[in-house]
């Protein structure tokens, strides 16, 4: 299992947005990733509802954990996702 501990960079947290763009890029990898904040079990980075409810705000701690084929890139993307604030940034079709 491959693991990275990440701070949230959004400033909305893991909502909306940046919540959406975690989940979108966490279907596209071939691993199987999971997001674990603190103590509670952790959850699946492919689920919106599940990162929704999770209600993680900006400066939290996340980890991310992968098992499978690509496990090691799967965490390097959604690290640097979860670490940028998405609020702020475009869509890319500027």
């Amino acid at each position: 299992m491959v693991e990275r501990t990440v701070v949230v960079g959004s400033t909305s947290g893991l909502h909306a947005r940046p919540a959406k763009l975690l989940v979108t890029a966490a279907k596209e990898q071939p691993a199987t990733v999971r997001l674990r904040i603190g103590d509670r079990p952790a959850i699946d980075a492919r689920s919106i509802l599940a990162v929704l409810a999770a209600g993680v705000k900006q400066g939290t701690e996340v980890t991310l954990e992968a098992d499978g084929d690509g496990a090691e890139a799967a965490v390097a993307v959604l690290a640097d996702l979860i670490a940028r604030n998405l609020d702020e940034e475009g869509d890319g079709n500027e």
